[in-house]
């Protein structure tokens, strides 16, 4: 005040005479940033800015606590903190205590006999449990403490605020274990949660050292059986997820992410992994992601365009199984070739759908392929062949001309050829990265009916990755197909993985979604924010959860199996990663390193 007393100073003087005091009086302390911007107290919560929070505390415990007892709190789907205070009593003191205890619990059952009344059971169990206590305390093998457990829940209303505590209460009750809100107290409750080891609510209960570890470790969702592929870690508690995809209802797996978050890294370590098992891979690449793993580890590469020797004749048909009618094959693969013409032309019409079908069954009795055929010794038609009867089919000659580009023009040796791929080996990779993006979806859709074909005539253990599946998606055929191999992929022992980044055209698609509800086995890497409310929405996320992948790094993500989910951090070992990575600059150093010791040996 007296600065202001006299003739007031210009703002440069004041400065020269107190810059300390002006500068901490401006000062923007720790504490300002950590606190709320509004602070209320309520009798049963306290209102932090937005959010409202309720303490509640335990105070009666039965007889006995299992271990893990507290487990399903702990993995509850909620957000709370929990706060446990272990106060160490003197076990002197407490032996005397327990001593007079006995002996009072002694005289009442004395009195009882000699009154001639029936025995307490209460009693009697009440002077077991006081004995047994007294000798593990007297010989060291149990100490005594006063436990306080704390859990403060929030929310953003009162309903959410009451809905928490009801599922908690339930969860608790269930296990003799009670509840109540801190009421009058909410915040010497709110403090005493705090990571401040401030025990201000001093509600504890008597409980020896063997159900006080029961409630210890913090545990959560673990993905750790004895057998399976180890994809992680998990980020909770740098538990191994360690999972057997064959053990969940189905195999089928769905993996999404942007743009180099790790996605078909993960993919090609389940599969390196997978192998090691004895497991049979086969693989749909466009971006020619996975020729290394395949030199690698021996695997067969076919590369997939309109000069490549390798080709794939859309008439071939697999061999029936026992369980399989020649007929239902073939029906079966006519209606999915008139699929693959509705991508090949653009779409059909009624009247032209009706018109190939006959022509197929016609292109097929012009081999002498009927029902009745063993298909393991015909030769398939080729694309000609169908040409030639819709040539000669009245009201066919248009579709015959539409053809004409996959039978004599540019893309002829694509799909007019015989089928001369071998599928013998553990590890099958199609690439489809030299095709041109408007023959690519017919590529896709030609390579993964073959597959389909070849899966259906052997059962073996097998896993079908389909790379950037929204190439397929985007046609209705495609998707179509797609999903009828989620349904039945289980009866064929087989796992099917699809991959995108472009998770709006996936989920658009009709089919999208039903193929991830047929997809037992989900993960979540990081993902962008223009698709994080679709995304949130369709794996019903929590807000934390949201956030979590639009902060994640690269390879980490949430990991779904079931009806479990954790936090996963994907991990590689070193020989693993150098033949995995697809990251250009580590491959840059890789294949420098190779020149260099090329050049040594010469």
């Amino acid at each position: 005040m007296a600065l202001f007393s006299k003739k007031p100073k210009k703002e440069e003087e004041i400065f020269a005479v107190f810059p300390a005091e002006i500068y901490r009086a401006g000062e923007l302390a720790l504490k300002d940033v950590l606190s709320p911007s509004a602070l209320e107290v309520n009798p049963t919560f306290v209102r932090l800015g937005a959010k409202i929070a309720r303490t509640l505390f335990v105070f009666s415990y039965p007889r006995y606590l299992n271990t893990g007892w507290f487990s399903p709190i702990i993995n509850l789907d909620k957000i709370f903190d929990v706060a446990m205070y272990v106060h160490p009593v003197d076990t002197a003191s407490m032996l005397r205590t327990l001593r007079r205890k006995v002996a009072q619990v002694q005289s009442q059952i004395s009195s009882r006999e000699q009154k001639g009344l029936v025995r307490d059971p209460i009693l009697d169990t009440a002077y077991r449990d006081l004995e047994e206590l007294r000798d593990k305390l007297q010989q060291a093998q149990e100490r005594l403490f006063n436990f306080g457990l704390y859990l403060t829940i929030y929310g953003f209303s009162e309903e959410e605020l009451n809905k928490t505590e009801a599922e908690i209460k339930s969860l608790l009750e269930a296990r003799l274990v009670y509840t109540k809100p801190a009421l009058f107290q909410q915040s010497e409750g709110f403090q005493s949660v705090l990571p401040l080891n401030t025990d201000k609510l001093d509600i504890n209960t008597y409980l020896n050292s063997s159900p006080i570890s029961s409630t210890f470790p913090f545990v959560s969702f673990d993905l750790t059986s004895n057998k399976g592929v180890l994809y992680g870690i998990n980020r909770h508690n740098n538990g191994l997820v360690l999972f057997d995809r064959f053990s969940l209802p189905n195999a089928n797996s769905v993996i999404f992410g942007t743009s180099g978050g790790g996605k078909s890294y993960l993919q090609k370590l389940e599969i390196l992994r997978s192998l090691m098992w004895g497991i049979d891979v086969i693989v749909i690449d466009p971006e020619r992601e996975y020729e290394y793993l395949s030199q690698t580890v021996g695997g067969s590469y076919v590369n997939i365009s309109l000069t490549s020797k390798n080709h794939i004749n859309p008439f071939d048909l697999p061999i029936p199984r026992e369980d399989e009618s020649p007929s239902d094959v073939l029906r079966s693969n006519s209606v999915n070739l008139i699929g693959l013409f509705r991508i090949m032309l653009g779409g059909l019409t009624a009247e032209e759908d009706a018109m190939l079908d006959q022509a197929i069954t016609e292109t097929y009795a012009s081999r002498d392929i009927t029902p009745e055929s063993d298909f393991s010794k015909v030769t398939p038609p080729t694309l000609s062949d169908l040409e030639l009867v819709l040539a000669s089919t009245a009201g066919g000659e248009n579709l015959a001309m539409r053809l004409k580009k996959y039978t004599t023009g540019t893309w002829a040796g694509f799909i007019n050829q015989p089928t001369n791929i071998e599928m013998s080996n553990r590890l099958v990779v199609f690439s489809v990265r030299d095709m041109e993006d408007e023959l690519r979806p017919v590529g896709m859709f030609l390579i993964l009916r073959y597959i389909w074909n070849t899966i259906r005539a052997t059962l073996k253990k097998r896993i079908l990755v389909v790379d950037e599946a929204w190439w397929l998606m985007k046609n209705e055929d495609g998707a179509s197909f797609l999903f009828g191999i989620a349904k039945r992929s289980r009866k064929y022992y087989l796992g099917l993985t699809t991959i995108t980044q472009d998770v709006g055209d996936f989920l658009n698609s009709p089919y999208g979604k039903p193929i991830i509800t047929n997809s037992s086995m989900q993960i979540l890497l990081k993902q962008s924010p223009a698709t994080i409310d679709l995304v949130k929405e369709t794996f019903n996320l929590t807000e934390e959860e949201k956030f979590l992948l639009l902060e994640s790094e690269r390879g980490e993500g949430i990991f779904f199996a079931g009806l479990k989910h954790v936090a996963i951090k994907v991990m590689a070992s070193y020989t693993e990663d150098q033949i995995i990575t697809s990251d250009p600059a580590q491959l840059l150093l890789i294949k420098k390193a190779k020149e260099d010791y090329a050049k040594q040996r010469a």
